[in-house]
């Protein structure tokens, strides 16, 4: 590996926030400073007369699911490893419970919040398909320029860029010895899934360009605020025992409720005595 670049890697390594921000800036600039590159990426896969060659390909178009299946069993099996320690309480839990935590909150944060309900939703940037250039109606709108022409799931930034780059949440996770290998085939992944959706003509460069840095962002602040600036209630021992406390006073409310039920189903019969 050149100097130069082991030397860029470490500066990201020390610095990660600084970094982001870098590469969100540097992307914003080259992006508002030469919009029309957005136009001549996504005609790299543009066959004309409307059409988008992936978009009605087989093979694209399951390529295209398998980053919602991969994040679906992500967030499953860290939901299973919460919820065993509800329905176990007793138990200490089988892992450090920062980590599922860590993996939902990024997921509803990231891809979920600030990507889709917030940017998606409200800042009205129209799809390469839908624009002039493309086939369609509507005008070509540059990065960063919040407009109301198209009403709800826009293409500004990209919610499945947002979701492919999520799984490097997973790196965070790992031992130090997997980082890398991970770190590669993630990257592999990520590259794919994202360029996937510039040639099916859902989203331009600049959305999957944004939507990394905007995204990883979000996954860094929960990293510290969880494994580096760990508040007290995020402790190992303090959130087993929070979780322990939940799973005990469901146990009990369900007792409860079930007790009542089991009453309430032996009047029902006795009135057919």
């Amino acid at each position: 590996m050149p100097h130069k670049t082991k030397k860029l890697f470490s500066f990201c390594g020390k610095h990660p926030f600084i970094a982001t921000f870098v590469y969100i800036a540097i992307v914003s600039a080259i992006f508002l400073a030469v919009p029309r590159l957005d136009i001549w990426a996504t005609q790299l896969f543009y066959a004309g007369d409307g059409v988008f060659p992936a978009s009605v390909s087989p093979f694209f178009k399951k390529l295209r699911y398998l980053g919602p299946h991969l994040m679906t069993w992500i967030a499953a099996i860290s939901v299973i490893l919460l919820l065993l320690k509800l329905l176990i309480p007793s138990k200490k839990s089988i892992v450090d419970l920062r980590a599922p935590l860590f993996l939902i909150t990024t997921l509803i944060m990231g891809p979920g919040i600030v990507v889709n309900a917030i940017l998606k939703n409200n800042w009205g940037r129209p799809r390469p398909k839908h624009i002039e250039e493309f086939g369609g109606v509507d005008p070509f709108i540059g990065i960063w320029n919040p407009t109301d022409i198209c009403p709800t799931n826009c293409s500004f930034v990209s919610g499945e860029a947002s979701m492919a780059i999520w799984l490097f949440a997973v790196v965070f996770l790992l031992p130090r010895f997997w980082k890398w290998p991970a770190a590669i085939f993630i990257a592999i992944l990520c590259l794919v899934f994202s360029a996937n959706r510039v040639a099916f003509g859902g989203h331009f460069l600049s959305d999957t360009l944004l939507s990394w840095g905007i995204t990883m962002l979000v996954i860094l602040t929960t990293y510290f605020l969880l494994y580096r600036w760990t508040p007290k209630w995020a402790q190992p021992e303090a959130l087993d025992s929070s979780f322990s406390k939940a799973g005990f006073w469901l146990h009990k409310k369900g007792a409860i409720v079930g007790t009542r039920i089991a009453e309430a189903f032996k009047g029902f019969i006795a009135k057919f005595r």
